[in-house]
């Protein structure tokens, strides 16, 4: 775990403080609220770094965020605090969490959580499972997500299209006097 690891040094120290900046109490307090509706737990919802990683590090937590959206999503949640069962949970949780739709590019890796890498990350991944939510009829939370908006043309709007020259083509309107490109020449 994380209180077992060396402290970071130089340049990897640097890097480590930008990720922590990146982390908001606010947003973190708002996403364990959440949870809190859909799966009644935790008692404490206070979004400081030492509570969300205390509330979430085993992974139980997480399955059965994903269990509440979609029943059955995670077969097995290991109860046991061995680090590799924990980490199991978590990454149960993942794999049902890109099932529900979340993009890879918004979940985290599993050390990010077990090992207190990356905190930010997992909250991001949170908030884009509740925008997912509401596709289950569950609550969501963030944005609303957008709805597709296919348009369909006709031939006939298509063939008139391509006769249409935009001025975006870099079209001087069939003139190309006052073209110059740079300064004249002084002989």
């Amino acid at each position: 775990m994380a209180e077992y690891r060396a402290g970071k040094a130089g340049i990897n120290r640097e890097a480590q403080a930008r990720i922590n900046s990146k982390y908001n109490d606010d947003i973190a307090h708002e996403t364990l609220e959440w949870i809190k509706l859909l799966t009644g737990e935790p008692d404490n919802t206070s979004g400081d770094v030492e509570n969300l990683y205390s509330v979430l590090k085993d992974g139980t937590l997480l399955c059965k965020l994903v269990n509440a959206i979609q029943e059955g999503s995670v077969k097995k949640i290991n109860q046991s605090t061995m680090a590799f069962k924990c980490m199991e949970n978590i990454n149960a949780f993942l794999e049902a969490a890109k099932k529900l739709g979340v993009p890879a590019q918004e979940t985290f890796q599993t050390i990010d959580l077990w090992e207190r890498q990356n905190l930010y990350s997992v909250v991001i991944c949170l908030q884009s499972l509740g925008r997912k939510a509401g596709n289950y009829g569950k609550p969501s939370i963030g944005p609303k997500e957008s709805d597709r908006n296919v348009r369909e043309f006709s031939e006939e709007q298509l063939k008139a299209g391509q006769h249409v020259i935009s001025l975006q083509y870099g079209t001087n309107k069939g003139q190309q006097s006052g073209i110059s490109f740079g300064n004249r020449r002084q002989i």
